[in-house]
């Protein structure tokens, strides 16, 4: 698919929907980030001359000067700084580095003081998203479905996966020799897992081993969809009115139940006994309104009768009673360890996934993507104020993570060239310290221009 073709295809309203979303809480995670900096610049006496969200080369959306700090919106979002005087950062004021260092400026101060100026937003950002993730379970509780209530198994829904050597109605017991207990986690598990899997198949225990570029293999088709889900009733959402099952009377909301004799529980049935009655009339029994009612229906020559499955989701599974979910509420104290603990668990997922990313070898690399990517994280349709503050929050998690990497114009890089004064004494030349900056800068523009035009043109994908 071209890019013309992929402009065309795109739901407009719902784009605009996620990029509202996006813009929002990137503009949350920037601020708040920046007055991590901001508050102890101020708190040691260092002079911030500039605090803005976006960028604003040439010029700004907004600006207004209180005091000796100017508070402003770019035009460019592209995340956003504070300018505080006597420091090498993006703004590369080399004329104020030329002059004699003031008493308020950064690099007159103790190397102690910069260290806590630095690590000042990855700490905002690291207790941010405590909070966020601790006010969610407060608000609206854990609800997770486990891995024993999937007493038939699971429902495979890509071709990878099959091509691993799944089946519909296998239950997965562990991923390199760690248990699954909650349906929740087993899709990262199984994409980040980089030996094999243990399943049960009638009965039976065997493993299955993990293709070590699955990740990029998933990638280079595009696939977006889970490996796995749980298997869900038959539901009809739509119905065409040139097809088969109209003909018969089949309508939106029934439930297929069965087929000729064969008792149909699952949709993932309904497929493989269809394609053995290619050209057949069969004899299919629908559950409507808690009546049972069957109808003759003519299957097609390619094995279907012509409809379009209803795809519950978590939520409606719970209110179908189709799995027996866990829910745990808590209270206000009670939330904030547990939002620590959540915010650990992602943490440590998102390390797992950059150690894909860094192994050449998983294809992870061409998953890479940018504000398209981050935009699509997020719900389609309607506004849903628990799955923003969830991505909010995962966002915060790696914004911090990201941020402390040792990469000069990052916070990371700032903090080892400090970290390596404090322990030897040794101030690193200002000219240095320049250079370091414009190479971390042609570093971040060329990640961050090769992760948006992977999203388009899919740049790191094998054509």
């Amino acid at each position: 698919m071209n890019l013309l073709s992929e402009l065309l295809a795109i739901n407009w309203p719902s784009v605009g929907l996620q990029a509202a979303q996006l813009i929002l809480s990137l503009s949350i995670l920037v601020v708040l980030h920046e007055l991590g900096h901001f508050i102890p610049a101020k708190w040691f006496k260092c002079r911030v001359e500039k605090f803005y969200l976006f960028f604003d080369p040439w010029f700004s959306l907004f600006k207004k000067k209180v005091g000796e700090t100017e508070y402003g919106v770019g035009w460019l979002p592209l995340g956003g700084y504070v300018k505080i005087a006597g420091m090498v950062d993006e703004s590369m004021d080399k004329e104020q580095m030329k002059q004699p260092p003031k008493e308020w400026e950064f690099r007159s101060k103790p190397a102690w003081q910069r260290l806590i100026i630095m690590v000042g937003g990855v700490t905002v950002n690291v207790l941010l998203a405590f909070v966020i993730y601790a006010m969610i379970l407060f608000t609206w509780g854990e609800t997770k479905l486990p891995m024993k209530n999937l007493t038939d198994g699971v429902w495979v829904t890509d071709s990878l996966a099959m091509e691993v050597g799944l089946q519909n109605g296998d239950k997965i017991l562990a991923v390199n020799d760690q248990p699954v207990e909650y349906f929740d986690n087993l899709n990262a598990q199984f994409l980040l897992g980089e030996n094999h899997l243990t399943i049960e198949r009638n009965g039976q225990e065997q493993r299955l081993n993990i293709p070590v570029d699955l990740i990029g293999r998933l990638v280079e088709n595009r696939r977006r969809n889970p490996l796995v889900l749980p298997r869900i009733p038959s539901l009809v959402a739509e119905v065409p009115d040139s097809t088969n099952a109209y003909t018969a009377g089949l309508k939106v909301k029934d439930r297929i139940v069965g087929i000729d004799s064969m008792e149909v529980r699952y949709h993932d049935q309904v497929r493989p006994i269809l394609q053995e009655r290619k050209g057949q009339t069969v004899s299919l029994t629908v559950l409507r309104n808690d009546k049972r009612v069957s109808m003759p229906v003519k299957v097609s020559d390619d094995g279907t009768i012509g409809f379009f499955p209803m795809l519950p989701a978590m939520s409606d599974l719970k209110s179908m009673k189709v799995y027996e979910f866990e829910h745990k509420e808590y209270g206000f104290f009670s939330a904030f360890p547990a939002g620590v603990r959540l915010a650990i668990e992602k943490l440590d997922n998102y390390i797992q996934q950059f150690k894909k990313i860094l192994n050449p070898s998983t294809g992870a690399y061409k998953g890479i993507g940018g504000f398209k990517s981050m935009g699509s994280i997020f719900p389609k349709y309607e506004w849903n104020w628990e799955a923003f503050w969830n991505i909010t929050a995962f966002f915060s998690i790696v914004l911090a993570f990201m941020n402390l990497l040792p990469i000069p114009a990052l916070d990371g890089g700032h903090v080892m060239f400090t970290l390596y004064e404090m322990i030897t004494g040794r101030k690193p030349n200002e000219k240095f310290l320049e250079y370091a900056q414009i190479v971390g800068m042609v570093i971040l523009f060329g990640l961050l221009l090769y992760a948006n035009g992977n999203d388009w043109f899919g740049w790191g994908k094998t054509k």
